[in-house]
């Protein structure tokens, strides 16, 4: 599997969630190990299509335009 599949893989999976996702959740929905799952959605992040924070020893992860929309939403800007 190709880097660029694996990245779409990991947006696909971002898009259902709700909520920001763990390194392993990620890892899990995307049917990749959890190094593969960090080092892409780290790049993710460094394009900007993805945001990240450190929560105590996770690391979670969320789709900047899902994000965005939400943000919209809340503050009547849509």
């Amino acid at each position: 599997m190709s880097g660029e599949e694996i990245q779409k893989k990991i947006i696909e999976y971002l898009e259902t969630c709700d909520w920001p996702s763990t390194t392993e959740d990620v890892a899990a929905g995307a049917g990749v190990s959890w190094n593969t799952a960090q080092v892409h959605l780290l790049k993710l992040v460094n394009e900007g299509r993805v945001k990240y924070k450190k929560v105590g020893r996770q690391n979670q992860f969320w789709l900047v335009r899902k994000y965005d929309k939400e943000i919209r939403v809340r503050t009547g800007r849509v």
